[in-house]
């Protein structure tokens, strides 16, 4: 019986994770937040309109994530200098100190914001799963959402045909 109630459990949060997804559906507009990083900075996604965004959540327990940082660290290096902006969100249930200790021992040069009440992966389409990473064009509309280690030519392509 309780395997039986387990298993209900597991199929609503798979339902529901996949109903989210179509709340957010790519090419919608992205959610208006504001982040907070691990220095304090205070970043308006709206302030970054007229340039290529790239917002991943992440957290440092996660395998994925931790493969995607080369990934991010090459897709930062060759385009920042020509207006594309990263925010790695890590999830709520990471601890900051986790967090900072991460970014500084990884040497991570883009923005790493915390999410300490889930509410900007909420905004988001109440991402459960990392890495999920969205792509919001220069006008701020979300042209593509990946869950999972990123396809960096795909990213790349991406992101170069909006410079």
């Amino acid at each position: 019986m309780a395997h039986r109630l387990w298993s209900l459990g597991l199929l609503f949060a798979v339902l529901l994770t996949g109903a989210a997804w179509w709340l957010l559906p790519a090419n919608a507009a992205a959610p208006n937040v504001q982040f907070t990083t691990i220095t304090g900075k205070k970043i308006a996604l709206q302030a970054l309109r007229g340039k290529p965004v790239l917002v991943t959540f992440w957290a440092t327990d996660c395998p994925a994530c931790i493969l995607d940082i080369p990934h991010l660290l090459r897709l930062y290096r060759k385009f920042h200098q020509r207006g594309l902006e990263i925010i790695a969100v890590s999830m709520y249930y990471d601890p900051p100190n986790h967090v900072a200790t991460m970014a500084k021992a990884r040497r991570l040069p883009y923005d790493i914001a915390l999410d300490l009440h889930g509410r900007h992966a909420l905004a988001f389409g109440n991402v459960q799963l990392t890495p999920t990473t969205f792509l919001i064009s220069p006008d701020g509309e979300i042209i593509l959402r990946k869950t999972g280690v990123l396809d960096v030519l795909q990213m790349q392509n991406s992101i170069e045909k909006m410079l």
